[in-house]
């Protein structure tokens, strides 16, 4: 089990960002959360298989081509301390 630490940069919020990250996230089995940040930027926890982290961030891509312009990722273990995928506020 591995967790990926993302910030997305560019037009990646007031676009449904948080919500298609959840909904895929979800769908990739991979558990974590998703919040907005005051620079601009979202960040994101997720946890699951490498392959499942992977799909999701090719799916964001996808979805949001022409607005993601950087993406920062950071690889660790898991820590296995979250249930689901949640929106944080």
């Amino acid at each position: 089990m591995k967790q990926a630490h993302i910030f997305y940069v560019g037009q990646v919020q007031g676009v449904g960002f948080r919500y298609t990250t959840r909904s895929f996230a979800k769908d990739c089995h991979l558990n974590g959360w998703v919040k907005n940040l005051d620079d601009g930027r979202v960040e994101l926890i997720a946890e699951g298989d490498e392959e499942d982290i992977n799909q999701l961030c090719r799916l964001l891509e996808e979805q949001f081509e022409g607005f993601i312009l950087k993406k920062d990722i950071k690889i660790t273990k898991a820590h296995g301390k979250f249930k689901d995928f949640q929106i944080i506020h």
